[in-house]
């Protein structure tokens, strides 16, 4: 029966690397807007489906039913809640990041602040990729992988020379990916793969459903709205994970650099073929994150209401549910769908690295006068060796104190917002200097190291929840006290069709209207209790003190930014004058 689910996994397999194949033969890979952004010529439909490939990874899939299986829907926060941060980005920062021209990040602040600003953020992103993020996606494939396949029982390997074989295979085939078809190979896998995760991870709920219900759909509905309310309610307590206060605070901070500003994520939106395309991806990524839940938390649930206490431990909830759940016949379906939401994140994640390493760090630094052809050499050259090391580093993560994740999450706090600050004040300020960026960054990582010192048991969400707003605050004082020269002006690339989207914010009302509701439905006043969380007025008193801050720097800026606008007025009367 195994040979069964392979050959099913290999099929689909190998059907979507044809179909990635066939759409990039045309593409010509030798410039870095071919090799790099796909030729500038996706489509909302494919940037919709990457984003969410990239977002998606096994980790994900397990870890978040993982946390659901042991808190509630509090936790489904991290996918619901997505949308405010996406229509920000379609609305606000894509125009002007299409505007520019931009292939990376760390791009627009060499042009707004100065190339060591850029070389500073390309670094933080690669030695995240390098050290948090590429390692733990082979090793949680891996752990799911083996659990579809039994691999341990049939080839008898340690679990650390198992883990090893099966991330140098996945290592072998996202190379193939991204050294061979750029970005857009990625892309185009990931609108088959897409369509597959749907199937898929839909599939396992409502098979789940009927286990629940002794073999009948309604009935283990039934089962699952009654047996444990308190379980469904998703407005995060003071002992939650995602406290209620968060959502629009520091959740929506972190979803922002995520979805807005990482350059993994945000690459194939800059390969967008117009912004009208641009936004329709995103806004079609938002509506999608809304719905996520249905297959990255409510699983987990459903896992607890039929196994309770019994599992080794909550991480183990989405494989054993698979393996109960799914016939033998589609496991080597969803086998292969889950692997190319491995392929996904990693070969994404592989192309926007070897982009931020080939503009931001090679050109720059070792070699000012390279060609494109070069450039596209060079990235290939260390996306080798990139992949190599994160390999090499998967399987250790095995020895590693449990919850490494969630840790390594935290430890994005420590770059992710002063680039929210960076890029946020150089759009909307015109005249803060170069060396704020640089400060900035030295000023938030010594307060967050604090933070991690003296406010151990405060959520770190509480903490980026404040510290976005001293960012900030903290760059606009150096651009009052010592301005820039010149006012920066955002330059028109012509790259691309700016025309937008004219459903775009009929769209984002939607959205949030959808978000709400799916809110409403978990929560006390839908078919969830609150017998499973505890609140306290220190929650209410939290959000409105941060609201207090986040007002008071906002009308700071708007303050400062008038009083130089005024200034400039005045230089050029004088100068008309003489």
């Amino acid at each position: 029966m195994i040979w069964l689910i392979f050959l099913s996994f290999l099929a689909y397999t190998v059907f979507v690397m044809w179909f990635s194949w066939y759409k990039t033969k045309g593409t010509d890979m030798s410039t870095t807007d071919g090799y790099f952004l796909g030729g500038r010529s996706l489509t909302g439909i494919v940037i919709a489906s990457s984003l969410i490939l990239t977002n998606l990874s096994t980790e994900q899939i397990v870890g978040l039913n993982g946390q659901a299986f042991g808190e509630s829907m509090a936790v489904m926060a991290w996918e619901v809640a997505s949308p405010l941060a996406l229509i920000v980005m379609a609305l606000i920062l894509l125009p002007k990041y299409l505007k520019a021209g931009l292939t990376t990040i760390p791009d627009f602040l060499e042009r707004r602040y100065d190339l060591r600003t850029r070389q500073i953020a390309s670094l933080l992103f690669l030695i995240s990729y390098a050290v948090a993020y590429l390692p733990v996606v082979l090793y949680s494939g891996a752990l799911v992988l083996d659990s579809i396949f039994s691999l341990t029982s049939i080839t008898n390997l340690s679990p650390f020379m198992l883990v090893l074989v099966i991330s140098a295979a996945i290592g072998v085939i996202s190379l193939g990916y991204t050294i061979l078809g750029g970005l857009k190979a990625a892309a185009m896998s990931d609108t088959i793969n897409g369509i597959g995760l749907i199937i898929g991870g839909l599939l396992i709920p409502i098979l789940a459903l009927v286990a629940l219900g002794g073999g009948n759909l309604a009935s283990g509905v039934s089962e699952l709205l009654h047996a444990n309310p308190g379980k469904l309610n998703a407005i995060g307590g003071t002992e939650s994970s995602v406290p209620w206060p968060v959502l629009i605070t520091g959740m929506l901070f972190n979803n922002i650099f995520y979805w807005a500003m990482n350059q993994s994520i945000i690459q194939r939106t800059f390969a967008a073929k117009n912004l009208a395309e641009g936004q329709k991806g995103v806004l079609f990524a938002g509506l999608f994150k809304v719905f996520g839940m249905t297959f990255l938390v409510l699983p987990g649930i459903i896992a607890y209401l039929l196994y309770g206490n019994s599992l080794s431990n909550n991480d183990a909830a989405y494989p054993t549910l698979v393996i109960d759940v799914l016939p033998v016949a589609l496991s080597g379906f969803l086998a292969a769908v889950l692997f190319g939401a491995i392929l996904s994140s990693f070969n994404n994640t592989l192309n926007s690295a070897i982009t931020l390493f080939s503009l931001d760090i090679y050109k720059p630094i070792f070699k000012p006068q390279a060609q494109e052809r070069e450039l596209v050499k060079a990235g290939r050259v260390f996306a080798f060796g990139l992949a190599i090391a994160s390999v090499i580093v998967a399987p250790f993560i095995m020895y590693a104190p449990s919850g490494l994740y969630a840790y390594l999450q935290e430890m994005n706090g420590f770059y992710n917002l002063p680039i929210i600050a960076m890029i946020l004040v150089g759009f909307f300020s015109k005249r803060v200097p170069a060396y704020a960026g640089k400060v900035v960054i030295v000023v938030h990582i010594v307060l967050y190291s604090l933070s991690k010192v003296f406010l151990s048991d405060v959520n770190f969400l509480y903490v980026l929840s404040i510290l976005l707003a001293v960012d900030i605050f903290v760059m606009l004082v150096l651009g009052r006290l010592n301005p820039r020269k010149t006012p920066f002006v955002l330059n028109d690339a012509k790259k691309v069709d700016l025309t937008p989207w004219k459903h775009a914010k009929t769209f984002s009302a939607f959205l949030v209207i959808i978000m709400l509701g799916v809110y409403a439905f978990f929560s006390p006043i839908g078919i969830a209790d609150s017998s499973l969380a505890t609140y306290s007025v220190s929650q209410v008193v939290f959000l409105l003190v941060n609201l207090v801050i986040i007002g008071s720097v906002a009308w700071f800026w708007y303050r400062t930014n008038k009083k130089l606008d005024s200034a400039d007025s005045k230089d050029e009367d004088q100068k008309k004058v003489v």
